[in-house]
């Protein structure tokens, strides 16, 4: 007798960031890097949140979190900005402006 054939079961839809928002994303990143501010990411993927972590060191915790949450698309803007103990820093309908949020001001030249 044979065994039955297992079903694939289809695999829930994931929220995540496209071409551009991680362009965007790790535009900053590596800006952030550069300056020795920033030293690793982690990236994850749900059915309602996509979140880039942004770490000093890889031991601790993040930073920050730049998430992606369609399902407020219509009301606060999907993109979130959070700091290290979840305080919300921006919320916004465009990535960049919500990112801004976190760049570091010009030094004046001396």
């Amino acid at each position: 007798m044979n065994a039955p054939t297992p079903i694939p079961q289809p695999i829930a839809d994931v929220v995540s960031f496209d071409r551009r928002e991680l362009s965007t994303i790790l535009s900053l990143y590596g800006r952030m890097v550069a300056s020795g501010d920033w030293r690793d990411y982690a990236m994850d993927f749900r059915p309602d949140v996509a979140v880039f972590s942004v770490f000093r060191r890889a031991a601790e915790v993040p930073l920050y979190r730049i998430e992606k949450r369609p399902a407020l698309r219509a009301r606060q803007g999907m993109y979130v900005v959070c700091g290290g103990e979840g305080q919300v820093l921006r919320r916004g309908h465009d990535l960049a402006a919500a990112l801004r949020v976190l760049e570091k001001p010009l030094r004046p030249i001396d």
